[in-house]
């Protein structure tokens, strides 16, 4: 069951998914958020699968939208969850030449990267996801949903134990 009056979109073949086991949570998060960049750890630290949206907050963090861009542009490299970990890494470099620098450490091809990040095919792809979002009910970063059930907030271990 989903919050919002939508159901939740299940997990899709174009999701971002990680972990080593069947996706069963899905993860509403945004770059520039401290508890979203916490809840990333505690999954990665777990194996855990799960599927990462975008919903990237403007009105509290203004470079979310263009990391999460940066991180589709990626992707269309293969090189999505490699830039998603550095986006986390180091939430306070999130300005133009910070993502560039990031492409360029991944070996990306720079003006594919920069043509792609700013594309409409890209700047849909985060907008679907947060639209998903808020028909779904998510209000905050992070929001997790397993199976179903929406979690906002970081969850604590006795919700994270169920994946």
């Amino acid at each position: 069951m989903s919050l919002g009056s939508a159901p939740l979109p299940g997990i899709a073949a174009d999701d971002h998914v990680a972990g080593s086991a069947e996706p069963r949570a899905i993860v509403y998060a945004d770059y520039e958020c401290p508890f979203c960049a916490v809840l990333h750890e505690r999954l990665a630290s777990r194996g855990v699968g799960w599927a990462f949206r975008h919903f990237p907050v403007k009105s509290k963090h203004p470079r979310a939208w263009a990391a999460a861009c940066a991180a589709e542009a990626a992707g269309l490299q293969g090189r999505f969850w490699e830039l998603h970990d550095l986006l986390y890494g180091d939430q306070a470099r999130l300005e133009d030449p910070h993502l560039w620098e990031r492409a360029q450490r991944l070996g990306l091809d720079l003006d594919r990267f920069e043509h792609d990040r700013r594309s409409d095919a890209v700047q849909a792809r985060v907008r679907r996801d947060f639209e998903s979002g808020i028909r779904a009910g998510v209000a905050t970063t992070p929001t997790v949903f397993i199976d179903g059930v929406a979690h906002p907030g970081v969850p604590d271990d006795s919700i994270l134990d169920r994946l």
